[in-house]
């Protein structure tokens, strides 16, 4: 499964060009993806610099990304510039659920409610 996550606001505060504070539960939850099989793809505005730091602190933090931008098993039968993934976590998504945290500039993303949410996807159907 393809995991697209956006990265300020989802796994970091709004402090852009900066890394912000970790969105609590973000990285755990992440790696608890990947362990199960998902595939991240980190799916972000940041380009340039501030996507080598977005990218040095997924990896920084034990996470392995499968894509960065862009999803690489695509290339054979879609030029689209859309990464294809499986499900989108992004905090500018309609109906993600949010919490506001004291200190950050803006809502972030709830990962005890959305960590749930993808675990359903990737256990197995009976």
């Amino acid at each position: 499964m393809y995991i697209c996550v956006d990265f300020d606001g989802t796994m970091v505060d709004h402090q852009f060009p900066n890394v912000g504070w970790a969105v609590p539960g973000a990285v755990d939850w992440v790696k608890t993806f990947q362990r199960s099989g998902g595939n991240i793809i980190l799916w972000t505005m940041r380009s340039g610099n501030t996507l080598a730091e977005a990218v040095e602190y997924m990896e920084d933090n034990g996470i392995d990304l499968f894509g960065v931008n862009e999803n690489p098993s695509q290339a054979g039968w879609s030029q689209s510039p859309k990464a294809y993934g499986h499900m989108y976590i992004d905090d500018a998504a309609v109906g993600c659920p949010l919490i506001k945290i004291e200190g950050f500039r803006r809502p972030c993303v709830d990962w005890n409610d959305v960590g749930q949410m993808v675990m359903r996807q990737l256990q197995p159907k009976e």
